[in-house]
């Protein structure tokens, strides 16, 4: 028996030591082009950590991956949700989570890649122990949601739960959602739970890179990029969404992806197509600066690098380097 809790003691501190590489950076930076290649380099599995790349019915709006990455390494938490289901960050980790677990039991390097720097954060540093509400709870607050709207059930949320009633605003479908269910299924206030210190994840040590191009290079690969959607189709698919989902897509949460409500506005004769273009990359643009500015300040203990050319991808020279890096990373314990 005391040999049993030895070895297992010896597996928790080689499991402590277990790696996972973190690629940010803002959209169109070509993170996703580095995270193929690492992925490929060290027999890994990319985890998605972009927050409208979770849902399925925007694949091309949302730059997901394509058939061919998709055949040539393993991709997870991609297009596996409906447009109006939300998927707070807590949401996220828990899954991403399962999903390392899962590849370094497969003897595969986890690589989190995306652009939402709070999930990542959610991740790394680690959330509020709030304790895993049971799926009939959201079913519930999504169904009296349907019934009240978000102002009826935001106005019920402030009945119960006066901290949350004034800090969420009434139109904050998201959060009021998750904070009705919360406090449904713990009966206590999502404000008590955030009070509790974050608990990171046990087990796991992370090394992250974070891909920052020239502000005018990022810019040119925003405006590039959109014009690629547009050109493989985008148009169609947020009429698709559109026609099956109706009018309160733009409302839910998948319908804030980049450039759909300047398309919806083309399918429904409000806004001509170049114009909407236009915005769209506008749009684009100022959110690519917002992550930058998040990921400098936030991210400061990451490896900052900016690729070697306007595609936004790096050089063999440029891929050595950062493959030695990691190599070293996964070598070296704690």
């Amino acid at each position: 028996m005391q040999s049993d809790i030895s070895e297992a003691a010896t597996s928790d501190k080689e499991s402590a030591k277990r790696p996972v590489i973190v690629i940010g950076g803002p959209t169109a930076s070509g993170k996703s082009a580095l995270a193929m290649r690492v992925a490929q380099a060290f027999s890994g599995v990319i985890i998605n950590a972009d927050s409208m790349q979770i849902y399925g019915d925007l694949p091309i709006l949302t730059a997901q991956p394509d058939a061919a990455d998709l055949a040539a390494v393993p991709h997870r938490l991609y297009g596996f949700l409906r447009l109006d289901d939300a998927c707070s960050a807590a949401r996220w980790a828990e899954l991403a989570l399962t999903e390392i677990r899962a590849a370094q039991a497969q003897g595969k390097l986890p690589i989190l890649v995306g652009g939402t720097g709070l999930y990542l954060r959610s991740l790394m540093q680690g959330l509020s122990p709030i304790p895993e509400i049971p799926p009939v709870y959201r079913e519930a607050a999504m169904k009296l949601l349907k019934e009240l709207g978000v102002a009826g059930l935001h106005g019920r949320l402030a009945a119960e739960d006066l901290v949350m009633g004034q800090r969420l605003h009434p139109n904050d479908t998201q959060r009021v959602v998750r904070a009705w269910e919360v406090l449904q299924g713990t009966g206590r206030s999502l404000g008590e739970w955030h009070q509790l210190p974050p608990e990171p994840p046990e087990g796991l040590r992370f090394q992250c890179w974070v891909v920052l191009p020239p502000r005018d290079l990022l810019y040119a690969a925003c405006d590039r990029r959109f014009e690629t959607m547009i050109a493989r189709g985008a148009l169609p698919e947020v009429a698709v969404a559109l026609a099956a989902y109706g009018g309160n897509v733009l409302r839910a949460p998948g319908g804030k992806s980049l450039g759909f409500r300047e398309l919806a506005d083309v399918i429904n004769g409000r806004r001509d197509g170049e114009a909407a273009i236009a915005a769209a990359q506008q749009a684009t643009r100022n959110y690519a600066k917002r992550q930058t500015t998040w990921f400098r300040h936030q991210m400061e203990f990451g490896n900052f690098m900016s690729p070697d050319n306007i595609e936004m991808k790096f050089s063999e020279s440029s891929l050595q380097r950062i493959f030695q890096n990691i190599r070293d990373f996964m070598l070296t314990p704690d």
